[in-house]
């Protein structure tokens, strides 16, 4: 079917019923006037109905997935929205910006800063294959895309910026963050106003409860939802990151946040397309992503080298990086389901919103290498992470402060961290493939392992102190160790 994008531009409705059999194909996407002369990128969508019938196999919905995560959208897809913000809100587009610059209908179409940015998610998640990390070039410019009138600076007054993830291994990490929250949120319905540590895949979290209520939160929101995507934590799951990514990345509007919205309508944007991503759509890419390989450790062939990485494992655990970057923590059930129970408005998320639960086994289907197994039905996460904030900025009145990752001016608007830049407190970065994901750090400004250890300053503060009093010797055997955990690129 992949090929089949790639060969026919543009496809009658009839063709496209018979390459998906009795599945009711959503017609085909019709260029706004004035373009009729050209044709979409992704000349159809697919309807949740068929997904939920049957109708579509796990690999037709995947194929449409990744279809839609390669294409590059054009104005006949729907890219572009003149009218509306990234953030999903009406704007007026104004003469000049807050610079006292002009802006042109181009800037206001496509601008590097406030966005639209891109034409293709894996325009940006490139390294090593599609679906994967980005150069410093891809960075975002967070907080811009909400601003009205749009901005043309990178100023940190302006926004935060923002180095890509890789999204392999994301079906596993949901599904992990969705059962802690289930934990943490059962434990917390039976605690009373105080002081309490609370302790889901052996990681603690201390609430403060008063009046019922959940006021005080350390490495997670009031509402104890674990938000495993955005360096910051701030995203539930992926169909929430792809819906707010393809808004405020290429101007995609999804119905169920949009033309199903009574607020909002249908050509809430105003480009002239409507239904720009059915509800079938957005689940087709979640389902993509949450298949996309598990990165796994790759191991030197040369028996000397397979010892220092074994010894650069122990110098990793000894230096206490392993309080935060767990290696492992059991999955107890092996199924991506989808949709997440606890999406947001405007993200599907039951059976109500029109979209019952697909699942799969992940350590079945999907690209390999797949999530590993584990007893009575379980599976073994190894991303080296506890999914939680932490604060990595050393006092600036401390002794020689580390501050690398204390540029950030912006405030994320999360109660539970007193309005500080989300600088501050980032989510424990995953490092099941940092061999192959450089560059490093939240902006992608480091280019070495050894440097972004190095900048770790707050929490990390004293594992970084560790690291750099060990010998030369074993600072390379656990960057050597760290090196080995990649992604394995699907062969062409």
């Amino acid at each position: 079917m992949e090929q089949q994008y790639k060969l026919i531009p543009y496809i009658l409705f009839g063709l496209l019923s018979s390459h998906f059999g009795s599945a009711v194909v959503a017609a085909p996407k019709i260029c706004p006037p004035g373009l009729e002369a050209d044709s979409p990128t992704v000349p159809f969508s697919i309807e949740q109905a068929d997904i939920n019938s049957g109708a579509l196999s796990f690999q037709q919905i995947s194929n449409h997935g990744k279809s839609l995560f390669d294409a590059r959208f054009n104005r006949c897809d729907g890219s572009g929205r003149p009218e509306t913000t990234g953030g999903g809100d009406k704007r007026d587009i104004p003469s000049f910006s807050e610079e006292g610059e002009p802006i042109t209908a181009a800037q206001v179409e496509k601008l590097r800063t406030s966005a639209p940015d891109s034409d293709a998610c894996s325009g940006c998640h490139a390294q090593p294959e599609s679906g994967g990390a980005g150069d410093f070039v891809a960075n975002v410019f967070v907080l811009a895309q909400t601003l009205d009138p749009v901005t043309l600076s990178v100023s940190p007054t302006r926004s935060n910026s923002r180095n890509t993830l890789g999204m392999h291994g994301s079906g596993p990490i949901e599904m992990l963050a969705r059962e802690m929250t289930a934990d943490l949120q059962a434990q917390r319905a039976g605690l009373g106003d105080g002081v309490h540590t609370l302790t889901t895949k052996g990681v603690k979290f201390k609430v403060k409860i008063a009046n019922g209520q959940v006021v005080e939160s350390e490495g997670i929101d009031h509402d104890l939802i674990v938000k495993p995507f955005h360096q910051a934590g701030k995203v539930i799951s992926l169909r929430e990151f792809s819906n707010n990514a393809m808004n405020h990345h290429h101007g995609m509007q999804a119905e169920e946040r949009f033309d199903l919205n009574p607020s909002k309508g249908m050509d809430f944007d105003g480009d002239g397309v409507e239904r720009e991503l059915t509800i079938g759509d957005e689940t087709a890419i979640s389902i993509w992503q949450a298949q996309l390989s598990t990165p796994v450790q790759v191991m030197p062939e040369k028996h000397e080298e397979r010892e220092v990485v074994k010894h650069g494992e122990k110098v990793f655990n000894d230096v206490g990086c392993t309080s935060c970057h767990v290696p492992s923590m059991v999955l107890n059930t092996r199924h991506f389901v989808e949709p997440n129970p606890y999406n947001p408005a405007g993200n599907c998320k039951s059976a109500e919103d029109g979209c019952p639960n697909f699942s799969f086994d992940m350590t079945k289907t999907g690209d390999k290498p797949r999530l590993e197994k584990g007893p009575k039905n379980t599976a073994i996460v190894r991303a080296y992470t506890d999914l939680k904030r932490h604060n990595l900025c050393d006092d600036a009145n401390s002794a020689n402060p580390i501050r690398w990752f204390c540029n950030e001016q912006l405030a994320q608007g999360r109660p539970d961290q007193n309005g500080k830049p989300g600088s501050e407190f980032f989510l424990t970065r995953k490092l099941w493939d940092v061999g192959n994901t450089a560059p490093y750090g939240h902006r992608g400004d480091i280019s070495t392992i050894t440097e972004a250890i190095l900048y770790h300053g707050g929490e990390a503060r004293a594992s970084r102190d560790a690291f750099a009093e060990k010998p030369v010797e074993d600072q390379k055997a656990l960057v050597a160790f760290l090196k080995t955990l990649q992604i394995v690129p699907q062969k062409k």
